[in-house]
């Protein structure tokens, strides 16, 4: 065999599935780009999920990340870029498909465990947030930044933050900030803290649980391992946040900010005025409606409606350019202000599908 036949023959799938004692593995597997999620990954992840869920000798799913970098940086947002450009369909399948995986995590029948390790942002909350058992350590950087991007918080992350403490979830949502293991643990999107460098321990005990045992006996497992942790440094500052962010109008949060002189205060400003006018605005109404939902599946479906008129608008388009193509980090906004995000321009983005509406057909 030829040296260039043996290397064709070693390369990796960019998702590794298979069975460690009980466990089904499903391992993110594109470390180069911090394990970004392809259509064809998350095809590959349903797949994965309808051979564990039916196999009577898998008694738990264990998501995970290759490379030391982190689970996974969010969707592959270049290929919906270069799809938006020459107005393609990529966004109406890869989102469609992409949530109705979503909501099939969130339902699994058997224990389904998130290494949350070092970055997981966007997509990537939405492969293990929604999991019964989600594992955040000192390493994780965990963030929604699509405002940032002319987009909002999908993959039912309106869901998410919509029932963390108070505005904390609000806070995260429209200034994409980060959070760490324990604020991650606190803001509800994850549910344990262990130590990195114990990760490989809490993994080898997951795989060695009987194939019957039941999510109580997971979550023993997981507690042996974690530190306790439940709250990181917002939660100190949740009542500032709630004052400034209880309000039903990006105006009314502007304004709350610039009354207040304070440094924390000031730097929040900052970095709203760094996002999309208009992505705010639609992201604080889509957090608002959430907060009044009954299930995921119903957020999901708001989502999705907003998520088409987003990849349909310049802002997104702008907004991956200066992030992600030309890294100028320099987006120029349709509109430039908040002021002039006008209802009739908001409206399209929770206007009905009809025939294309997202349809949950997997129980």
């Amino acid at each position: 065999m030829s040296a260039s036949a043996a290397t064709a023959q070693s390369v990796e799938p960019d998702l590794i599935v298979r069975r460690e004692g009980a466990a089904g593995v499903i391992r993110l597997n594109r470390p180069k780009a911090i394990n970004a999620v392809t259509l064809e990954m998350f095809r590959e992840v349903d797949k994965a999920l309808d051979a564990f869920e039916t196999d009577p000798a898998i008694g738990l799913i264990l998501l995970e990340g290759a490379g030391e970098r982190g689970l996974c940086a969010g969707g592959d947002i270049r290929a919906l870029y270069e799809s938006s450009q020459v107005r393609g369909d990529l966004g109406k399948i890869l989102w469609r498909e992409e949530y109705i995986l979503n909501a099939r995590i969130a339902k699994f029948p058997k224990p389904y465990v998130a290494f949350m390790d070092g970055i997981v942002m966007g997509g990537g909350v939405g492969l293990a947030a929604h999991g019964s058992h989600r594992i955040v350590t000192d390493r994780t950087k965990l963030a929604m930044p699509e405002v940032g991007l002319g987009f909002f918080p999908d993959v039912g992350g309106t869901w998410l933050l919509s029932r963390s403490p108070g505005e904390i979830g609000t806070y995260f949502g429209l200034t994409g900030q980060t959070m760490n293991g324990p604020d991650a643990v606190y803001a509800g999107f994850a549910d344990a803290v262990v130590q990195a460098a114990r990760l490989a321990g809490v993994r080898e005990a997951l795989t060695k649980i009987p194939a019957g045992a039941s999510s109580a006996d997971v979550k023993t497992v997981i507690d042996g391992f974690a530190t306790g942790e439940t709250a990181g440094p917002v939660a100190a500052l949740q009542s500032r946040i709630d004052n400034w962010f209880a309000h039903e109008r990006m105006q009314d949060i502007f304004a709350a900010l610039h009354r207040n002189g304070s440094e924390l205060a000031q730097a929040t400003l900052k970095t709203l005025n760094e996002k999309s006018p208009r992505g705010m605005v639609v992201t604080l109404r889509l957090l608002r409606l959430a907060r009044k939902s009954s299930s995921l599946e119903e957020c999901l479906v708001r989502e999705y409606r907003a998520a088409l008129e987003v990849f349909a608008s310049d802002d997104f388009r702008e907004g991956v350019r200066a992030a992600v193509i030309d890294k100028d980090r320099n987006p120029k906004w349709s509109p430039r202000a908040i002021e002039d995000v006008t209802p009739e321009m908001v409206a399209p983005y929770f206007a009905s599908l009809g025939k294309d509406e997202l349809v949950f057909s997997k129980s």
